[in-house]
């Protein structure tokens, strides 16, 4: 268990890394972002993360706010791993000693 803890907070920064780079771009490039080449991978990236954002979002939550609820799910979602991760860690060191 501690184990598929490891794995999905490693993916979860992933993702975490690539939305935030997106966003960086997205200031820093401007209206010419649609052409860079890492934004596009980063796009691509991030675009599942953005599509269940979409799914989970109610109706009133606009398009152009869909990538800070994103982050903002992204994160708790660390929290969240980083707590259980703390948790399987110390009981399984209760266990061995």
């Amino acid at each position: 268990m501690y184990e598929l803890v490891i794995i999905l907070k490693g993916l979860n920064e992933v993702a975490l890394m690539a939305l935030l780079g997106q966003g960086a771009l997205f200031i820093l490039a401007g209206a010419r972002r649609d052409g860079n080449v890492v934004y596009a991978m980063l796009k691509t990236v991030t675009s599942p993360i953005m599509k269940a954002t979409r799914w989970i979002a109610p109706r009133f939550v606009i398009d152009q706010h869909i990538g800070f609820l994103a982050l903002f799910f992204l994160l708790v979602l660390e929290a969240v791993l980083i707590i259980v991760k703390i948790r399987l860690y110390l009981a399984a060191a209760a266990a061995a000693g």
